[in-house]
């Protein structure tokens, strides 16, 4: 049976990067690259119903074989990698015995305790790191290699007490559509969790209310010699409706359960110009005070240079999964009874983001969020203790015996 460890190594040598200007299902037909070796592994294990569907969703199911059990509990993992920096060529590196120091990425990259406070806690154990050039791929396939770990020690100790658990890998949760085509009723669990958040002990059944944004800016360009009174810089008007949004509504000066506007792409020239924000708060309240704000601060401009120069579109991403949860909250009191036995210190809070199991409690399966162990995700510090790994593992399967 292959470790944690090494089927981490595995998936993540393989690039699954999404792509959000695709219009496919996948959006890279990398990720079913992925899927297709998952969907071998799943076979090798003897599990049943064992899917790849068209749209590179990966289903299986492990039959339970206790009487006692009154749930179907699933467990879920994404198998992209974000587009915020290359997953292609990833080159791990392994820190063992970690000291405490500095980290030599490469030499003109250094993982910094100094940047990164958390790396103190890990003083004495084996971690793996990027090479400085990509990301690492935690996110999500550490999810994904603890997932199956747990169900190959479970399917080689059939003396464990389980009751039927349904597993699932999912494209382009990265990108938002995680979800788009998850198949609710043929999965059939009664409620699953996600292995897809942060460092060790994250337990998690709180997120944002998240909404994308797109602002298209028509300027009027005319020769700069004759451009008074005419011209209209499309590239101004853009930094002026920007700036009509709170500064202190930005994603570096909040925390918590404090929402932002966050300006992620921003081209144009004097004709023409657009910009990119997601929209994200925990209150579902504010959230709907920041969109308004986007149509009043657009009405605005409008208003004052007397003609329609900006339009805009607010698409819905994903809503606070908490309402969802909150009617099912043995789902967390399991988990972190689990943690608990396990020793991990339980960290419950709201994430700061969103995952798969966002919608999909709104679909009908509700499903907090677990811990892969991993740090720094979507960039070129990322990295992972493998004790972390190994103890979502041991979650999975703690889990899993107590729904037995």
């Amino acid at each position: 049976m292959l470790t944690v460890t090494e089927r981490f190594l595995k998936y993540v040598s393989i690039n699954t990067e999404s792509d959000p200007n695709s219009d496919t299902i996948p959006s890279s037909s990398c990720q079913k690259k992925l899927a297709e070796i998952i969907k071998k592994e799943l076979i090798e294990l003897n599990l049943s119903n064992v899917s790849l569907d068209e749209f590179g969703y990966v289903y299986a199911t492990l039959p339970g074989n206790s009487n006692n059990s009154k749930y179907t509990i699933g467990f879920i993992a994404h198998m992209d990698t974000s587009p915020d920096l290359s997953g292609f060529n990833v080159n791990p590196k392994f820190v063992e015995n970690y000291d405490g120091s500095e980290i030599e990425l490469n030499p003109n990259v250094f993982l910094k305790p100094s940047e990164f406070p958390s790396l103190k806690n890990y003083i004495g154990e084996t971690l793996i790191t990027t090479d400085g050039t990509t990301l690492l791929g935690a996110d999500d396939k550490a999810g994904i290699a603890e997932i199956i770990t747990a169900i190959s020690y479970l399917v080689e100790h059939p003396e464990i007490e389980r009751p039927t658990i349904k597993i699932a890998f999912t494209p382009d949760e990265e990108i938002g559509r995680g979800a788009n085509k998850f198949d609710v009723p043929f999965f059939n669990a009664d409620f699953a969790y996600t292995i897809d958040g942060g460092e060790i002990g994250e337990l998690e059944y709180e997120n944002f209310n998240a909404a994308g944004c797109k602002i298209l800016v028509d300027g009027l360009n005319v020769h700069p010699g004759s451009a008074k009174n005419t011209m209209i810089n499309a590239i101004e008007i853009g930094l002026e409706f920007h700036s009509l949004l709170p500064e202190f509504q930005k994603p570096q000066y909040t925390e918590n359960d404090e929402g932002f506007f966050h300006l992620v792409d921003f081209s144009g020239s004097v004709e023409d110009a657009s910009l990119s924000y997601i929209i994200r708060d925990h209150n579902i309240n504010k959230f709907e005070d920041k969109k308004k704000l986007i149509e009043t601060s657009a009405k605005f401009i409008n208003d004052k240079y007397g003609r329609k120069i900006i339009s805009f579109e607010i698409i819905d991403q994903y809503k606070n999964m908490k309402e969802k949860i909150l009617p099912f909250m043995h789902i967390i009191d399991t988990a972190k009874d689990v943690m608990d036995e396990l020793s991990i210190p339980v960290q419950i809070k709201a994430i700061r983001g969103g995952t798969d199991g966002a919608r999909l409690s709104y679909m009908g399966l509700p499903c907090p969020n677990i811990f892969t162990g991993g740090h720094n995700f979507h960039g070129r510090y990322e990295y992972i203790p493998v004790s972390s790994m190994e103890k979502a593992v041991e979650v999975i399967i703690g889990i899993s015996k107590k729904y037995a």
